[in-house]
């Protein structure tokens, strides 16, 4: 199993639109780097759902329901289908993000304007803790 972030802007797409909907194409992305992070997902990853913009803050988990498929809005890209897992207690503030030094590798502090980033085992599960 893999693990992500994925960010959108809580004006444009927030989670609560994402419940509301339950499942999602996670579609628009136009960065090499990122779609090529969407092809590596799998089935049942798990993927942190981040609030860029003004909260910048982890605020719920998601799964992979349905890997790689052309991007529906220019197939020359790519998408994935994500689902609602459930949203975190406390969501995570990116400042305690930088402020836990077991998370200074992560690579969304060092490709921070990335939509879309991996994140390790160990590194899940501190966040996850510190959800709780």
């Amino acid at each position: 199993m893999n693990y992500w972030i994925v960010k959108s802007e809580p004006e444009s797409y927030s989670w609560n639109d994402f419940v509301a909907k339950k499942e999602e194409i996670w579609d628009g992305v136009r960065n090499y780097q990122a779609r090529n992070f969407l092809r590596e997902m799998q089935l049942g990853d798990l993927v942190f759902f981040y609030h860029s913009g003004k909260e910048k803050a982890i605020v719920g988990i998601a799964e992979v329901s349905q890997e790689q498929f052309p991007d529906p809005t220019d197939e020359a890209w790519t998408s994935v289908k994500l689902k609602v897992k459930r949203p975190l207690k406390k969501s995570i503030p990116l400042s305690a993000i930088k402020a836990e030094d077991s998370l200074s590798g992560l690579p969304m502090l060092k490709q921070s304007r990335l939509s879309v980033l991996p994140v390790g085992k160990e590194e899940f599960d501190v966040l996850l803790k510190m959800s709780s």
